[in-house]
């Protein structure tokens, strides 16, 4: 640990229930646990997916591989870090499945703490499906850090995962809000809601306004202008989109950074489009220096009606031009984000987008999130955890 926390946490650790730590896309589940663990110990636990499981030889397989490693150590992965996976069962709805899946799964994160030497502890849950746990291993403080409107992820059991999200709102000490548009029903549920905004590695992404920064071999000699785009490529992103902006650009390049996990075969035919799969986190400046403009071309659902997309700071930390379809986080950056509606709305955009690339521009986009980095995100929460920790605060933990 490199950083101080608020006193009221002396002696604590964090047990941090986040997505896949080894997924290739780094999501804000990974942001705040690594800046976390700069503070205080954080034991970082591998959630089960929100998918609805079905009887697949895959599905079986799987489940026994995480059972297995519930019985290992934690394994630290950076300083003051500890990872374990939390094993579930699919199958669910069969009798007996789901206590199974809690106590086993209970037992296995209270193990794993007390190898981890985390004995003062606080619960941080950024999905809503393990808090069935919540309360229940021996914590001081529930904190669940909501991102995301997550019933409205495509392929879930989204009747369990609403009625999840619903008790963990209503159970938690403090509830962190990251979508606009979800804070109000938050509040409804608990007046212990605050807002917390996403956050953006600005050291990192203003690489690609310097010289010095070198272009992927894959990203050199592009036919110019290149309208680019970072993050995986799943069923919210409007694949048809992309496709007959590129056809309608032809002299254009258009190049993708992230892994497919839809169908992605009329991308590939189109001598325009370079699709470069998912590609480490700390190479995205690179990827970004090669842009002239960058896109976030959402389908219009109610998961992106809710989303507050990393994608969109991180592009402008890059200085680089976004035009975008509207949702309320990103409405919110109006003065440096073109925002439009519809097809031709978005080339019209795009025309424009690839020819703004005047000094004051870049600046400007830059200081739009220069005060907005996940350490100062960091704080804020931890600042909020403190202050219902401590015993003479009004807004301490409720009985």
């Amino acid at each position: 640990m490199t950083e101080s926390a608020p006193s009221a946490l002396a002696g604590h650790g964090i047990v941090y229930f986040g997505n896949d730590w080894f997924a290739e896309n780094r999501t804000s589940s990974h942001h705040v646990a690594t800046r976390l663990a700069r503070r205080l110990p954080v034991l970082y636990v591998d959630s089960p997916g929100m998918r609805a499981p079905n009887a697949s030889g895959r599905d079986l397989r799987r489940a026994a591989r995480k059972l297995l490693a519930a019985f290992k150590r934690p394994t630290r992965v950076a300083d003051g870090l500890w990872h374990c996976t939390v094993p579930q069962l699919p199958f669910r709805r069969l009798p007996g499945v789901d206590a199974f899946n809690r106590l086993f799964g209970r037992w296995a994160v209270r193990r794993a703490l007390r190898l981890a030497g985390i004995r003062k502890r606080i619960s941080w849950f950024v999905v809503p499906h393990p808090g069935v746990h919540a309360g229940r291993l021996g914590e001081d403080l529930v904190v669940y850090y909501c991102i995301d409107d997550y019933a409205a992820h495509p392929g879930v059991d989204a009747a369990l995962i609403a009625q999840r999200d619903e008790a963990l709102s209503r159970r938690a000490d403090l509830l962190c809000v990251a979508p606009p548009a979800l804070l109000d029903a938050k509040r409804a549920l608990n007046p212990q809601t605050v807002f917390s905004p996403h956050g953006v590695d600005v050291d990192l992404f203003a690489q690609a306004q310097d010289p010095a920064t070198p272009l992927p071999a894959l990203a050199r000699d592009l036919p110019r202008p290149v309208v680019g785009y970072i993050g995986s490529i799943h069923e919210w992103i409007d694949v048809p989109l992309i496709e007959w902006l590129a056809r309608q650009r032809p002299q254009w390049t258009f190049l993708l950074v992230g892994h497919a996990h839809v169908d992605v075969s009329g991308l590939r035919a189109l001598p325009n489009v370079r699709l470069a799969g998912a590609q480490p986190y700390p190479s995205l400046p690179q990827w970004s220096k090669a842009f002239d403009a960058a896109i976030i071309p959402y389908r219009l659902n109610r998961q992106v009606a809710n989303a507050n997309p990393l994608k969109l700071r991180e592009y402008l930390a890059a200085g680089k031009a976004v035009v975008s379809v509207r949702n309320p986080e990103i409405e919110k950056f109006a003065h440096v984000v073109r925002l439009v509606d519809g097809r031709d709305a978005f080339l019209a955009a795009l025309d424009a987008a690839v020819a703004d690339d005047a000094p004051a521009a870049v600046a400007a986009r830059m200081a739009a999130v220069a005060d907005q980095t996940w350490d100062a995100r960091v704080d804020a929460v931890l600042a909020e955890v403190a202050a219902r920790l401590s015993p003479n605060s009004p807004s301490a933990v409720r009985p």
